[in-house]
């Protein structure tokens, strides 16, 4: 009966042991899968970030602003000194308005409303600048 018992027990830890290796593989093969993910996200990374790096380029946004922004270049007429600045914003927003945004477009249209800005007026029809 005891060699019964024993020859049970030797079955049972061989099946349990059997268990555990079974599981360890299945682990290792997952650790080598998770692996495998690692590698590809970080050799994407990496295409993304030399893709990034070469849509950075500074020669790159410049031609891409020549192509669609079709931009003018800077007059000198379009700077003026700062004490052409007005001290304070005019007031174009109602305080009991709910809709500030609304209420400065509306007010666009009035005559100084473009003061806010600091922009200089348009020079004289006879081409001699303002002073």
């Amino acid at each position: 009966m005891l060699n019964f018992l024993v020859i049970g027990a030797l079955v049972l830890a061989a099946a349990y042991v059997y268990r555990i290796k079974f599981d360890a593989t299945v682990q290792a093969e997952r650790v080598a899968k998770l692996r495998s993910e690692v590698r590809r996200e970080r050799d994407d990374i990496a295409a993304l970030r030399a893709e990034w790096g070469q849509l950075d380029n500074p020669g790159h946004i410049e031609a891409l602003t020549k192509r669609y922004l079709h931009l003018k270049p800077v007059a000198p007429t379009q700077f003026d000194t700062l004490d052409r600045l007005p001290e304070r914003p005019p007031q174009d927003v109602a305080t009991d308005s709910k809709d500030s945004i609304g209420s400065i477009i509306e007010n666009l249209e009035q005559p100084g409303s473009f003061e806010t800005t600091g922009s200089i007026p348009a020079p004289a029809a006879s081409g001699a600048p303002k002073e």
